[in-house]
């Protein structure tokens, strides 16, 4: 693995080494995009070999001229880092890379990252792993410090961040985009204390659920600390219906449902059950996985009112267990549940928390049928699971992942109430024989905030009707230099 610093300036020789790298790529993609697969000798079917050949017979004065719409179609399938780099290989190349941009035709999903944060990288600085390159790069992101946030969630690029005055914003690591969501204290259960100046002091915390009823006095927490006590887990999904973005927030007492389109001004609560643990968005519903039942329910968020249905139940068999929800890419929906051993949790203060993830437990659910049937394998898909969107990709579409494996990081609610254990339960699992092994060393990251999955986007939210092509490119330009100042 190889970090790197946005001060950083690509050398000639890097630069020679990765054009020939993005001519191979480019020869690879070129016969499927043409319809039909060349049958090469086994011998050179592997990348080195390819490139070993362009090497040697090829250099970039003598290549070809492509059409550009055959240019951009090979483009659209790179990722990020190859196409930025595309686009500083020769003007035709960097003429195509200014097309798909500005089109707005560049739409591919990336492969997931592993994004941490490291105390001799910076308190302002985010470190992104590429599963694609086996690589890192620095990223410095927009202040408040990352290091002192609460990372809560990742969904479609986005990072959804609890700031030190308990306050949320959303931030894309990429375009360093940053938008605010609605205040904290237009939660149902969050209320404010102001000194005698009028300035807000602290935050009264109620302890209260429309299943549970009031089962505790309220508590009054400082700016900084009721994060730790309130908030757990959130999503952000882009609402088709309306053109913005839902986002989801699972938030204490007893991980309840609390709901905000971009640019609403506060939070809607979705009573009566609590005990969520995963969400996700499909065909216009959202599901939410409830650990505490086994359930599945259904909430429909386009009307004047919410409605909720259950639609499914799944067994629960262990004691220590949670469950995620799953789009799979065949239509189905997978609802999986993570069996812990060796939990131990001390209660004294500052103790450290242990678990351990042994299995997965996988079921598949036919939303149009209504059944539910257990799988004991995902043949060639892949899953990530953790503080992010649940996310099921099919390995033959990321040939950099690992077919029928779970690639999954620390998911326990106790990451949310400020622990800052010294044991990640992180890592990759085949599930096979649930056989276990490291990603990276634990040396490399900070415990805190906790490392997650997120899938890089280019793309700005459009907040704002005919803006979307404009923030677009605006920010493929600042991924252009982080990229290219990270090679």
């Amino acid at each position: 693995m190889e970090s790197c610093s946005v001060a950083r300036i690509m050398s000639l020789g890097k630069l020679a080494i990765h054009r020939t790298y993005l001519c191979t790529l480019i020869f690879r993609n070129l016969p499927k995009l043409l319809g039909f697969t060349p049958r090469l000798p086994k011998k050179f079917c592997k990348a080195e070999h390819v490139e070993l050949q362009l090497t040697k017979k090829t250099t970039l004065g003598t290549l070809p001229e492509l059409p550009p719409d055959i240019l951009m179609g090979i483009f659209a399938t790179l990722e990020i880092p190859d196409l930025v780099r595309a686009g500083s290989v020769c003007s035709s190349w960097r003429s195509t890379y200014t097309s798909l941009r500005s089109l707005g035709q560049y739409k591919l999903q990336q492969t997931p990252c592993l994004l941490y944060t490291s105390e001799s990288a910076g308190e302002s600085v985010a470190c992104l792993y590429s599963l694609a390159e086996k690589r890192s790069y620095k990223l410095t992101l927009p202040e408040p410090p990352i290091r002192t946030r609460c990372l809560i969630g990742s969904s479609h690029g986005w990072l959804v961040t609890v700031d030190d005055r308990s306050e949320m914003h959303l931030v894309n690591p990429i375009t360093c985009e940053q938008i605010a969501l609605p205040s904290v204290i237009t939660i149902e259960q969050v209320n404010p204390i102001v000194d005698e100046y009028g300035a807000l002091h602290k935050y009264e915390f109620s302890w209260h659920s429309r299943a549970r009823g009031v089962y505790s006095s309220p508590s009054i927490f400082a700016l900084d600390k009721l994060r730790h006590e309130l908030h757990y887990k959130a999503f952000v999904f882009p609402d088709t219906s309306t053109g913005s973005y839902i986002v989801m927030l699972i938030h204490n007492p007893m991980r309840q449902l609390s709901f905000a389109r971009v640019g609403d001004d506060k939070w809607t609560w979705l009573p009566p059950y609590d005990d969520y643990s995963d969400c996700t968005y499909k065909d216009g519903l959202l599901h939410a996985a409830c650990t505490y039942k086994g359930e599945l329910h259904t909430f429909d968020l386009s009307g004047p009112v919410v409605t909720r249905k259950t639609i499914i139940s799944t067994p629960r068999e262990y004691d220590c267990e949670y469950m995620y929800v799953v789009q799979a890419p065949w239509g189905s929906l997978l609802l999986i549940w993570r069996i812990f051993e060796d939990h131990n949790v001390e209660p004294e203060p500052g103790a450290s928390v242990f678990w351990n993830t042994t299995q997965y437990r996988i079921y598949e659910f036919d939303a149009a049928g209504s059944e539910l049937k257990e799988i004991n394998c995902l043949h060639d898909h892949v899953l990530f699971l953790g503080h992010n969107q649940s996310l099921c990709l099919g390995a033959e579409e990321y040939p950099s992942l690992r077919a029928n494996h779970a690639y999954f990081t620390d998911d326990n609610s106790l990451w949310a109430c400020g622990l800052k254990n010294n044991h990640c339960d992180m890592g990759v699992l085949n599930l096979d024989d649930n056989s276990k092994e490291d990603l990276l060393s634990p040396q490399l990251w900070s415990n805190f905030p906790a490392p997650m999955w997120i899938t890089p986007d280019l793309r700005k939210m459009n907040l704002a009707s005919g803006g979307d092509r404009r923030k677009q490119i605006d920010g493929f330009n600042e991924a252009t230099k982080i990229w290219l100042a990270c090679t």
